[in-house]
């Protein structure tokens, strides 16, 4: 019930949107029908693949919404042909692998099995989330919508805010394997050197860092890096106003150790939540059950009582005792840089392990964007941004874009219908400094609504076309930046960064009198798509 309201909520809104030429629905087709995977009207999978039941494959726009866990996810992007599995890489190979994988947006997600080395059965899976057809899998949407449809349903998702409490359940899947004490051995998970400069294994880049507040009891899901430092210890690195470095400060200054559940395998969607900017003493598992349509499940954890997902891959518990800290890093960022650099970082003295049969480490690998760590991300952030400039009186946005290659922080582009003279440029001050778009923001750009912001082409195009360097191109100083910006001002003393905002839109003034665009109307191209859909070039 739910996600039809939320549908509806989309279908109102689509009317007012620019008309998406999608960069990447046509490119990365998750087209769910045995036509596209070379099998009959009826083809089906009736076999067990990776120790993963394949139930069907799907009919061409039918959404399959995977709403328990990782495995359900991975059936139904493996049922889609958008999963490839490599047999035999080590794990120093992996993360070179994936990076390749991860330099075209909409390549297969990666699965390594037969790790050398490690227990047969244990498995990697990367580059999860680096098209939207995956993304929509996750969500449980029509896998063949475009960019800005998931643009919408995360704006209606944000006004919405469906959700369920979590259940309380007495075990799953995750307790198959339970390893106490001296037992306890993260070594036992083939993680991946995710770059060849990186300072170790870090066993958490697609994770859940579950804390509970010690004053109001609230539970928090953050995604934060962690890195794998002996059998029975990891580091974490949470920045400075984070939620988790904010709770963690809070037992510290009681002079008393931060219980932590790790979790490294479960639901992309859960992994989606954990690194997005939810208000704090909100709850991730609460926003997990209202994408899930149903209430999650959970049991707590042996020592901590912290509560994790039955069906989650791999757990692990432990305390963050205060001043205890173990160098850590360096690790390749979602910027394409080492800028984080090796610092001493709080380590979390594991008490408890545990994992399912066959178990699945997840991984985003942070690269040079595009990559699985940041993209997903984008698409939300794109909902927020428009959101609050709807918020802050901005009218007629028609479309909202965070570029794949500028990480997802550096680039927006925000289309509009001009109103009035100067919309643009209040357009864009807003969007690159209102809470959403401020952080990390280098390029904030405004076009018109023929212009369809995902489609960078068009964007660039309007750019050259359009601006006016003498007056559409402001920059400001001072901006919100971050250590991992390799520009911003310093990374340990002032972490600020200078911004450009550019009007690409046609001079208000000269709108009328402006040349006339010189491509087929809407009108005539759809009838020309329509009638000679045979003969035209296909995935365009």
């Amino acid at each position: 019930m739910l996600r039809q309201q939320l549908q509806h909520v989309i279908e109102a809104l689509r009317p007012h949107i620019a008309e998406p030429r999608s960069l990447h629905a046509p490119l990365l087709p998750v087209v769910l029908c045995g036509d596209a995977l070379g099998l009959s009207e009826r083809g089906h999978c009736v076999t067990k693949r990776h120790g993963i039941q394949c139930r069907r494959r799907q009919s061409v726009g039918e959404a399959r919404v995977a709403n328990k866990d990782l495995r359900d996810w991975i059936e139904g992007v493996d049922a889609a042909g958008e999963l490839k599995v490599i047999l035999g890489a080590e794990p120093k190979e992996d993360g070179a692998i994936v990076d390749i994988y991860q330099r075209r947006m909409g390549n297969p997600a990666v699965m390594f099995e037969d790790i050398p080395g490690f227990a047969k059965g244990s498995r990697v899976l990367a580059n999860i989330l680096t098209s939207v057809p995956r993304i929509n899998v996750a969500l449980g949407l029509p896998p063949q919508s475009s960019d800005m449809d998931l643009v919408l349903w995360w704006r209606s998702y944000m006004k919405a805010a469906p959700s369920f409490p979590p259940r309380e359940v007495n075990g799953g899947p995750l307790l198959d394997n339970v390893l106490e004490g001296h037992a306890v051995d993260l070594e036992r998970i083939p993680t991946p050197i995710w770059h060849e400069h990186d300072g170790g294994p870090f066993i958490g880049t697609a994770c859940m860092v579950i804390m509970k507040d010690p004053d109001s009891g609230w539970v928090n899901s953050g995604c934060y890096r962690i890195q794998t430092q002996g059998p029975d210890v990891a580091t974490i690195m949470m920045s400075p106003g984070k939620h988790g470095r904010i709770i963690m400060t809070k037992y510290h200054e009681r002079n008393q150790p931060c219980p932590v559940a790790v979790i490294v395998g479960m639901h992309p969607a859960l992994f989606m939540l954990a690194g997005l900017e939810i208000p704090y003493g909100k709850s991730e598992y609460e926003a997990a059950g209202g994408i899930l349509g149903e209430p999650l499940e959970v049991f707590n954890m042996p020592r901590t009582g912290l509560p994790v997902p039955a069906n989650a891959e791999i757990a692990f518990e432990g305390l963050i005792h205060p001043g205890d800290v173990i160098q850590e890093g360096p690790l390749g960022e979602w910027t394409g840089y080492y800028a984080g650099g090796s610092r001493p970082e709080p380590a979390i003295r594991i008490s408890t392990m545990m994992h399912r049969n066959d178990p699945i480490l997840l991984g985003a690998i942070p690269a040079v964007p595009p990559n699985d760590n940041t993209f997903y991300l984008g698409t939300y952030r794109c909902g927020a941004v428009w959101n609050q400039l709807e918020a802050a009186g901005i009218p007629e946005v028609k479309g909202v874009w965070a570029h794949e290659a500028g990480g997802s922080r550096f680039w927006l582009t925000v289309a509009i219908k001009q109103l009035y003279g100067g919309h643009a440029k209040q357009a864009g001050f807003v969007a690159s400094h209102c809470h959403a778009g401020a952080y990390c923001n280098r390029w904030t750009i405004v076009v018109d609504d023929d212009i369809d912001p995902a489609n960078i082409n068009d964007v660039i195009w309007a750019m050259c076309t359009r601006c006016d360097p003498r007056e559409d191109v402001d920059i400001v100083r001072g901006g919100w930046s971050s250590a991992l910006d390799p520009m911003c001002y310093d990374g340990d003393t002032d972490r600020r960064n200078s911004r450009v905002v550019i009007d690409a839109c046609k001079p208000f003034a000269r709108r009328s009198t402006f040349p006339i665009v010189a491509r087929a109307s809407k009108e005539l191209d759809a009838r020309i798509r329509a009638k000679w859909a045979r003969e035209l070039p296909k995935d365009f």
